[in-house]
């Protein structure tokens, strides 16, 4: 019995290195779109694939972000300033990204772009303060891939959607969380419905690593924010004790990350965009 365990996981493992280190053909003449490649995974990505020799079309939120990147980058990298929660951006960079890839079609479509805030316990929150989050997480990301998807579909290509572990159990109130699980859904019925057309999907589940989301004093300003700004009825019903406790939670689980969640341990994930 061991014989054949040994032999099971032996032959598992020489399968996944083998796997592992096929190359894609021709990787130079092949596009790939990013969206929030500002910072982050978006930007750790785009300079890795540049490195690669790809040609990567980098859509960044900001105009600092999209110099800083290109500085950094070669010439085969083209930046775009996108706005992912604005259709008449997405269409404006739908058009420019046809422009580049021509009858090649988009060989790579990642919708990398999110933000965390607002974050807190729901009942302190807004309609509004759901849909900031919703509306780029969730909605900015289905916009810009049925703008895409034609190009996709012409180079028989792939898309990767940025969820996250939380999109698999829920950690704290706010959009994030719901958003994260709409990736996954929407991804999965994209996943059926694509098949037929050679285009393959994926989804990326990051952990916690130390980006611009997760900076603890940051959180900890924004959550003290929204309590201030928090019905005085809400804050009676919850009580200065609860805030105390939200804020003790964020030092407790985020600060001891800190100590190994570094701006390199990015590296850890990133490669996983281009398995």
């Amino acid at each position: 019995m061991w014989f054949y365990l040994v032999i099971s996981v032996a032959l598992f493992f020489l399968i996944r290195w083998f796997l592992e280190r096929q190359t894609v053909e021709n990787l130079k003449e092949k596009y790939v779109f990013i969206t929030g490649c500002d910072s982050g995974f978006g930007n750790q990505l785009a300079r890795q694939l540049d490195m690669q020799g790809l040609r990567i079309l980098a859509g960044c939120f900001t105009q600092k972000g999209a110099e800083e990147l290109e500085r950094v980058t070669s010439d085969r990298l083209k930046t775009i300033i996108i706005d992912v929660t604005s259709t008449e951006s997405v269409a404006k960079a739908t058009e420019w990204v046809k422009g580049h890839v021509g009858n090649k079609g988009l060989w790579g479509l990642v919708n990398n772009a999110g933000v965390v805030h607002p974050a807190a316990p729901n009942e302190w929150l807004t309609k509004n303060d759901f849909v900031k989050v919703l509306d780029v997480n969730l909605v900015g990301l289905i916009d810009v891939t049925l703008h895409m998807l034609p190009l996709v579909k012409k180079a028989k290509g792939r898309v990767v959607n940025v969820a996250s572990i939380l999109g698999r159990l829920a950690f704290y109130g706010g959009g994030y969380c719901p958003s994260k699980y709409g990736v996954e859904a929407f991804s999965d019925c994209l996943r059926r419905e694509l098949r037929p057309f050679g285009v393959k999907i994926a989804i990326i589940e990051p952990g916690y690593f130390r980006t611009g989301m997760t900076e603890v004093q940051g959180n900890l300003n924004q959550l003290e924010q929204i309590w201030t700004n928090a019905a005085q009825e809400t804050k009676d019903s919850y009580g200065q004790t609860f805030f105390d406790d939200c804020k003790s939670l964020i030092l407790s689980v985020w600060e001891p990350c800190d100590g190994f969640a570094s701006e390199l341990n990015l590296g850890v994930t990133v490669p996983w965009f281009s398995h």
